[in-house]
């Protein structure tokens, strides 16, 4: 590999660096959303995984099965999870880096 080769691939990764630097700080201003029971659990987190929001109806709420309502609550939860990662895996995939949406 010569010198020209070598400037070329270093500035294709600080390229690459800078656009996955972009897609982080964006990712951490987007919000997805996963919901349980037809919306009575509902939990939003932000496109880098971060729970910000979780909101339960009152209907989803039986004092006598608090373990449904933990069980709702995990799901809407999970939901929104996967639904963050792929949205990150989409993100990576533009900068040719399948499978890194876990590291972000």
């Amino acid at each position: 590999m010569n010198q020209k080769q070598l400037q070329k691939m270093m500035a294709q990764a600080q390229k690459m660096q800078a656009g996955v630097v972009k897609a982080q700080e964006e990712l951490a201003d987007v919000r997805v959303a996963g919901e349980a029971a037809d919306g009575l659990v509902r939990a939003v987190v932000t496109g880098q995984g971060e729970l910000v929001e979780l909101s339960i109806s009152p209907e989803a709420i039986d004092p006598d099965d608090v373990e449904m309502l933990e069980d709702m609550i995990l799901v809407a939860v999970a939901k929104a999870v996967s639904a963050s990662r792929e949205l990150t895996e989409d993100r990576m995939k533009a900068f040719g880096i399948p499978g890194m949406g876990g590291l972000l």
